[in-house]
């Protein structure tokens, strides 16, 4: 194929279920804007690399290579390496997603509409079961997600970070791709460069997409732990700090381990009595907020997600720091 101008890349890990919608969404608009498709898989043993296959086989604008490093940064980095020359634009989207027909069009529009160097979306969850109807619902509301402007559906806005969608593959490139370290959060450590760098982010609220949680607690908790470690990563790696909810978030899992001092007065059980009294209370708020009774839940959900962020961004803060050259 001659050089595409967009490069539309997919990082997947057994994503069997949600990868043929998100191929015909792809297919679709690399055919409208002279584009190219290319799963990077982490290794899944499940159908996946099947699926792609198949549909490659009948769509010569879809690829599939193996990411030996596993990790999405790395995959992104590894599809740009070989597919990026002379492309103009990256197009970055979740396996675990679904979007609507004109995504990347509007996505198109809006960096040259302002010209912006990335164009970041707001994100709304949807959960299909119970338990991940519960999650989705967390994870949407302000409780959940802190007010994070990609979680909130508004008007267009200059932002610090958003969920990455649209790139100019010369920024991307300019400051050295995703750090292919970064399990987690390298969307905001890429973010920092491109701002250090004078690369401008558009929060478009034109459009946007649906993502779908996990759908059981022992991948969320896990999940949130590393997306805490990352944000720790992050803040040690460009010597930042925490912005105030995050630092409100950290305190968490410190302030309830005090309850093993409970033996020797009951006062330190009290962070946790209250971090549970603040779950049912958040609940209570999502149920009147939505106007459905498993909003009751969402609070608990809400309230175990921050605490294993907290979790997770203490193990890595207070992990000792690589030597360099280290992995």
């Amino acid at each position: 194929m001659p050089t595409p101008r967009v490069l539309i890349v997919i990082p997947a890990l057994n994503e069997a279920r949600h990868i043929d919608g998100v191929l015909s969404f792809a297919s679709a608009f690399a055919a409208r804007a002279d584009g190219l498709v290319v799963v990077v898989d982490g290794g899944s043993h499940d159908e996946t690399c099947d699926i792609v296959r198949r549909r490659a086989t009948d769509d010569p604008r879809i690829r599939l290579i193996d990411n030996p490093g596993r990790l999405q940064s790395a995959g992104v980095n590894l599809a740009v390496t070989q597919f990026g020359d002379g492309a103009e634009w990256l197009l970055r989207l979740d396996a675990h997603s679904d979007y609507p027909e004109d995504y990347g069009d509007v996505l198109l529009a809006e960096a040259e509409r302002h010209d912006a160097d990335s164009v970041v979306v707001a994100m709304h969850a949807e959960g299909q079961g119970m338990l991940q109807q519960v999650i989705a619902e967390a994870q949407n509301s302000r409780l959940g997600n802190g007010g994070s402007a990609h979680r909130l559906a508004g008007g267009g806005a200059w932002v610090d970070h958003g969920h990455h969608a649209l790139m100019r593959l010369q920024a991307f490139r300019a400051v050295g791709g995703y750090d292919d370290q970064f399990s987690h959060n390298e969307d905001a450590e890429l973010d920092h460069r491109l701002k250090g760098a004078g690369y401008r982010i558009w929060l478009t609220g034109l459009t946007g997409l649906t993502y779908f949680p996990r759908s059981h607690l022992g991948p969320l908790i896990r999940q949130y732990y590393n997306f805490g470690r990352g944000r720790a990563r992050n803040l040690r790696k460009n010597k930042t700090r925490p912005a105030a909810r995050q630092a409100v978030v950290a305190m968490l899992a410190p302030a309830a381990a005090l309850v093993v001092l409970t033996p020797i007065s009951t006062i330190f059980a009290l962070p946790l009595i209250l971090w549970l009294m603040a779950c049912l209370a958040g609940g209570v708020m999502i149920a009147v907020q939505t106007g459905r009774p498993r909003g009751l839940f969402a609070g608990l959900a809400a309230g175990t997600m921050h605490m294993a962020w907290s979790a997770g961004f203490w193990r890595q803060w207070l992990a000792p720091k690589p030597t360099r050259g280290a992995a």
